[in-house]
């Protein structure tokens, strides 16, 4: 699954709260934190079934693709 699909959504969900800075602060400085996030997201998998999660625990696992989101938070362009 490719997370980038969700990028849009999930960037106008959190600019909509007022969060993106918050959030793409927290992305650039936590990458320990985004794999156990992800670890959790999976160990809710089994109770809740949701694309949006396992995209974002996709996109929490991969370093690159953690940083390109980061990105297109700060405002980047990216490729999708």
């Amino acid at each position: 699954m490719n997370s980038r699909e969700f990028w849009q959504r999930w960037a106008e969900s959190l600019r909509r709260f007022q969060l993106q800075d918050l959030v793409a602060s927290f992305l650039e400085a936590g990458s320990p934190f985004a794999l156990l996030g992800a670890q959790a997201i999976y160990f809710g998998g089994a109770f809740i079934k949701n694309d949006h999660l396992d995209a974002l625990a996709s996109m929490l696992e991969d370093e690159s693709e953690l940083r390109a989101f980061t990105a297109y938070l700060n405002g980047g362009e990216t490729v999708l």
